[in-house]
């Protein structure tokens, strides 16, 4: 080894050095952190005095703690006198309250804040009568009114003001009202005055008119003119309880003239109170004392508030809304834009400041001055519903527009958030013109917080209800054909949340979208939305958003108009989930199987769902066992005898499997009560049963739905054949959605699948193109009536139970549907190999046909030991 040189030796002492330093300073600190720790150490003396003698009882030991412990077994024991009066209310009234009383005369701020909410707590128990309560606690809440402590002061305030609301009025004039005369004198403390103040506005609600014009208007009067402001701006706050409790006639001769005298206080807190009593009571005065009265004296206050302090702008501006809708109609047109002018010279205030320098430049001051005008135009965006009316809204266009606009696009976040909040509101109240604010609708979807965005998605499909429609319910065109920013809005909103942390938007947002088969086309969620969904489930590692993007495809599904697009989703969700690598997504598979019990009728989820699901039996992942076991009993009310008893005889060989050979004794045990569930259901039947009438109507009308989607894409391909139309959109010319991957090549419905119009070889030529004419125009409007005030059948989905009884579905009187025939190979054991993203069109769909002799084999369903099924893929070379 070399020797260090020199210089690394010298480096080396000085780093020693400091280091010497740093350890020293480091151990000063270590000893000044250990002190406080030794400290809180017990000494064996004080650790005996601290121990009570567990053969107490508990008011034995809550009289020992009171009388000879410390303050903080005392503060427990006021903090357990609630429980004790339970238990013992004769006893704890005997023994305990004398004790706490005394310990009250010397107690801390903690013990005395407990006291506060211990005695209102017995009182909101009802422990003891309200004579015992007065007597026994009503002198000590009085006593502890004026404590030197404001915070304490107002916690007993808080338990008087609820005592007052039970106590007799014999009571409240002997022990309360009588000594408040001395105590609103001048004479006394200024806090006892406030407390005064509180205590009249509440005694106002339990006495008669008589009473309080002869004992207390007395005592408001010398209040409201009392020397001290923070006395007269209480009283004022005040009147609004006095003037309910007097009536309008008193209201009128004695409050009103104070209220004014008020208003002209010198103390800005005075009149800013008398201000907003004015504003509160403005329902009780008539148009005679509004208009000569009230009216000038908030003209001068409106006029007087940019020279006045900040905060009155903030009053004023979160209590305008409420003027302009008291004072509306005795504004003459002058004063009428002179408010309207204010309001918006009010929603701009701060913004013609702003200068673009760091906050860091700018003095406090300054700062707390923008702040306040932050208050202000948020106020402004809270009340903006408020001003519609006030401006009629025929008038929007014209006088607000340009307002609604500066709020939408405000540099604040809280205001854009609360004009979000108003959204839905102001989308009611324009009705036939909301057209006027789709900009801004599409501005606040791309607005980059996500607390806008929250705000706007709340009330998500009422506004694209009413932008669809144009506020009239009975438009049936509702394609938001004008607005053609949308779905990229929605789907760049969507992105942002899916990329932030905050998944609670993200699930609100999904769960939202499925609003949109209401308002937009088939195609445009095929293409734009229903990839999204599968990618979110397949890919988010957050399982609330997971579940929602599943109901929502769900949804998407429900309402998809073309088959070919249906069985293409379908095919997707068994493959890629039910018989995904990953145990996660086939986990969502079920969750998925869940909704679709849910959300479709019982023939769709037996037709496609019920072998992929039950087939999950064999799967080797416990917790895919385990979840499959608590969704059967869901499974089996979706079957109905019977017509589906070849498919009862699978879900029952795959019980009796797990019950046979499953090893894991959490599956197992879930299997035994899942057996004994099954046991006790009963089981639907073809025909109408009385028990299960609602239920059997609700998943006839699911059912009537579906079958209208198969006849209304066939009949629009048969009408677009006759007029010489082609087939389909453009659409299905340029690109087919291929879940999962690009491709060009377009897939087709299998060959091997027949559909038929049901009624459609039965009937005459000339009758069936009537009937088809008939049906053509009825299923034009499903997608809009399907989904019919907040699509309400999928909300009564949620009603239905396991079991639920089936039918025979007819529409029109005509013959039912054809079903897909069942492949011999429909049920077999899922591939273990990844499944392609794309489906060429000789790819079947599993699938099971009610009422068909073509049933699986029981003896071979579900075995290991078959061939699993697999789909033919359709080759494609990779570009390099």
């Amino acid at each position: 080894m070399h020797p260090p040189s020199p210089a690394a030796a010298a480096a080396v002492m000085d780093f020693s050095q400091n280091s010497l330093f740093g350890y020293m300073e480091d151990l000063q600190e270590l000893t000044i952190i250990e002190r406080p720790v030794r400290r809180s150490l017990k000494t064996p003396e004080e650790i005996e005095r601290l121990t009570v003698d567990e053969d107490l009882s508990d008011i034995e030991r809550a009289v020992y703690l009171l009388s000879a412990g410390q303050d903080i077994q005392g503060t427990s024991v006021i903090a357990n006198l609630p429980f004790l009066m339970r238990q013992n209310p004769a006893e704890t009234l005997r023994r305990v309250l004398p004790k706490v009383r005394e310990a009250l005369h010397v107690a801390g701020v903690e013990m005395q804040l407990t006291a506060a909410v211990s005695f209102l707590t017995i009182l909101q128990d009802e422990s003891v009568s309200v004579h015992t309560y007065a007597h026994s606690f009503l002198q000590v809440i009085l006593l502890h009114l004026e404590h030197r402590d404001a915070g304490v002061s107002n916690a007993w305030l808080e338990t008087l003001l609820s005592v007052i609301e039970v106590l007799p009025k014999d009571t409240l004039r002997h022990e309360i009202l009588n000594p408040l005369v001395s105590k609103a004198q001048l004479s006394q403390t200024v806090q006892s005055r406030l407390v005064s103040c509180k205590i009249l506005g509440k005694l106002t609600n339990k006495f008669d008119a008589l009473a309080i014009k002869r004992e207390i208007l007395p005592l408001v009067k010398s209040l409201c003119q009392d020397v001290e402001y923070e006395v007269r701006s209480c009283m004022c706050r005040q009147l609004e309880n006095i003037a309910q409790g007097i009536g309008t006639e008193l209201t009128k001769s004695v409050v009103l003239p104070e209220l004014i005298e008020l208003s002209r206080d010198e103390g800005s807190s005075v009149r800013l109170a008398a201000f907003e009593t004015l504003v509160n009571l403005l329902d009780i005065f008539d148009t005679d004392d509004r208009s000569q009265t009230i009216l000038p004296v908030v003209k001068s206050f409106c006029e007087k508030s940019f020279k006045a302090d900040e905060s009155i702008l903030i009053s004023l501006s979160f209590h305008l809304g409420k003027l302009c809708h008291g004072l509306y109609g005795i504004f003459t047109p002058d004063q009428h834009l002179r408010f309207l002018e204010f309001y918006k010279k009010l929603c701009t205030l701060g913004l013609q400041q702003e200068n673009g320098h760091n906050e860091n430049q700018i003095p406090p001051q300054i700062l707390e001055q923008e702040k306040k005008y932050i208050s202000v135009r948020k106020n402004c965006a809270y009340n903006f519903p408020a001003m519609i009316v006030f401006v009629d809204p025929k008038n929007f266009h014209m006088e607000l527009y340009s307002t609604f606009f500066c709020l939408c696009h405000d540099p604040e976040v809280p205001v854009r958030y609360t004009i979000a909040i108003c959204f839905y509101e102001v989308s009611k109240l324009l009705n036939s013109g909301v057209y006027l604010i789709h900009k801004e609708l599409i501005t606040l979807l791309q607005d980059e917080s996500l607390e806008v965005l929250d705000a706007l998605i709340d009330h998500l499909p009422e506004i694209l209800e009413l932008m669809s429609t144009g506020g009239e319910s009975s438009v049936q065109e509702n394609k938001l054909s004008s607005l053609p920013d949308l779905v990229p809005a929605l789907t760049a909103a969507e992105q942002r949340a899916a990329a932030s942390l905050k998944w609670r938007t993200h699930e609100k947002l999904l769960q939202k979208y499925a609003c949109l088969p209401q308002v937009i086309s088939s195609d445009q969620i095929y293409y734009r939305f229903l990839q999204r969904m599968f990618t979110i489930m397949m890919t988010n590692n957050v399982l609330p958003v997971q579940k929602a993007a599943s109901r929502t495809l769900c949804i998407f599904l429900r309402y998809n108009r073309k088959q070919e697009q249906r069985h293409e989703v379908i095919q997707k969700l068994i493959e890629q989930l039910g018989q995904g690598k990953s145990y996660w997504n086939r986990l969502r598979f079920l969750d998925t199987c869940e909704f679709i019990i849910e959300i479709f009728s019982k023939s769709f989820f037996c037709k496609y769902f019920f072998l992929p699901a039950i087939e999950l039996t064999h799967d080797p992942v416990a917790n895919v066992r385990m979840k499959l076991c608590y969704l059967l009993p869901k499974v089996k009310s979706t079957l109905k005898i019977p017509a589906d008893k070849h498919l009862l005889q699978q879900l029952e060989m795959c019980v009796r499997k797990l019950l046979c050979q499953e090893k894991d004794k959490d599956v197992l045990a879930i299997v035994k009560r899942t057996v004994l569930e099954l046991d006790r259901m009963e089981m639907s039947m073809d025909a109408f049963q009385k028990k299960f009438y609602e239920k059997d109507l609700l998943d006839q009308e699911k059912e009537r739905e579906e079958l209208l989607l198969l006849e209304m894409e066939q009949l629009e391909k048969e009408k677009q054949q006759n007029d010489g139309r082609p087939m389909s959109d453009k659409t299905f010319e340029k690109k087919q959605f291929v879940l999962g991957r690009d491709s060009k090549t377009p897939t087709s419905l299998p060959k091997n699948i027949p559909i038929s119009v049901p009624g459609s070889s039965s009937a005459t030529p000339s009758t069936s193109k009537e009937i088809k004419k008939s049906k053509l125009i009825r299923s034009q409007s499903f997608n809009n009536q399907a989904f019919h005030a907040k699509y309400g059948n999928l909300d009564k989905c949620t009603t239905s139970k396991s079991s639920t009884a089936a039918y025979t579905p007819s529409v029109s009187g005509l013959s039912k549907t054809s079903m897909i025939s069942l492949t011999d190979d429909s049920f077999r054991m899922r591939n273990t190999n990844s499944a392609p993203s794309s489906f060429s069109s000789n790819t079947s769909l599993p699938s099971t046909s009610r009422g068909t002799g073509n049933s699986v084999d029981p003896k071979s369903s579900g075995s290991k030991d078959t061939q699993p099924r697999k789909a033919t893929l359709k080759s494609r070379k990779s570009n390099p």
